[in-house]
């Protein structure tokens, strides 16, 4: 309490330098870019994960591509975080996460025969380029873009996670807001992450009150959890039952869902946490592998699977037992079909 009561001077300072910046956008003093082609922007008022991959995933399967024939007109655009390489690429088998980052390289596994994915911290520019190199492209998907006001989105979706949400949080440094809570102005619709199945209509009603008093009346508001897939193994990509005894691996902003549902679902022996975005290095996996007992299987996440595997023998891949757990958003009851149609429509409007 005592840090936080010191650091609050900062962060009003903090928060009124990103009000200034908002300011000069509203007033188009600052230039936005306005792409030719339909652009949904997914991103949140905090540092950290908020489910924005998963969101990014789910449009992908549910709106732009239904099916596994590839979609020139559609693309993913990220900044690429934790890459090694800098200006516009895009992805392609050649790539790593050091040459584009783990989770544009996670939809690149995923998606490349379906989407187009490209990565560029200079978002408007990075548009540019695609549409002058792909002027087929439709549908840009911006990932972790609600900040990034030098392009103007066609629709802007907020996603705010359940167990810290942004009424309750301060500006950087007392707080993870990258802005303040008004920010949520912009937003098109919100989306509260990482719920629990069970969350009641009465705790629902409540976070709605909240988050309604910082968005324009009429934003819509959507509440979604997350689901776990069975373990697929490094080795063959295949889904597999059987595990029982594992030792997790992470490196997310917030693993406290994904323990949860490991220490229900299997027996967690240990987990080894590391820092969102981690580089593992070969040192890393020896020890690793040294914390395995003969029973144990290695669990780890999608975004940690794609540093994880690049780093492995033939030999290794073929026989160490390694997996990792897919992941997806999905909307708790009575929400899903009011997205859907919110979706479907602007789609509809704008393409």
């Amino acid at each position: 309490m005592v840090t936080l009561i010191l650091l609050l001077p900062f962060s009003r300072i903090y928060g009124l330098i990103t009000d200034i910046r908002n300011w000069l956008y509203d007033r188009k003093l600052y230039s936005s870019y306005e792409s030719s082609s339909c652009v949904i922007a997914v991103g949140n008022l905090t540092v950290g994960g908020t489910g924005k991959t998963p969101m990014i995933e789910y449009l992908i399967k549910r709106h732009l591509t239904p099916d596994s024939i590839l979609r020139p007109e559609v693309a993913t655009l990220s900044r690429g975080y934790g890459r090694r390489t800098k200006g516009f690429r895009i992805a392609t088998d050649l790539d790593t996460a050091e040459t584009i980052g783990d989770e544009p390289l996670q939809l690149y596994r995923k998606f490349k025969h379906r989407v187009r994915i490209f990565v560029g911290e200079q978002r408007a520019e990075a548009i540019r380029q695609i549409l002058e190199t792909y002027p087929e492209t439709k549908q840009i998907l911006l990932d972790d873009a609600f900040q990034h006001r030098a392009v103007r989105p066609n629709l802007n979706l907020m996603l705010s996670e359940y167990s810290r949400p942004f009424y309750n949080d301060h500006p950087f440094p007392a707080g993870r807001l990258r802005e303040r809570r008004h920010g949520a102005q912009r937003a098109d619709a919100v989306i509260v992450t990482k719920c629990p199945d069970s969350l009641s209509a009465a705790e629902q009603a409540k976070i709605g009150a909240n988050i309604r008093s910082y968005i324009r009346e009429g934003t819509p508001l959507f509440f979604a959890g997350l689901q776990y897939g069975q373990p697929i193994s490094f080795a063959d990509n295949k889904p597999v039952s059987s595990l029982q005894s594992v030792v997790l691996v992470s490196g997310l902003a917030n693993a406290v869902p994904l323990e949860g549902y490991v220490q229900q679902t299997f027996s967690m022996k240990k987990h080894h946490r590391f820092a969102d975005h981690y580089a593992y290095s070969r040192t890393d996996l020896d020890q690793l592998f040294d914390t395995l007992s003969p029973d144990d299987s290695l669990l780890t996440t999608e975004k940690d699977w794609v540093k994880i595997d690049a780093l492995l023998t033939a030999d290794e891949r073929r026989q160490l037992p390694l997996y990792y757990i897919p992941v997806e958003m999905a909307f708790l009851p009575g929400y899903e079909a009011e997205f859907e149609t919110l979706v479907n429509g602007f789609l509809l409007k704008n393409t």
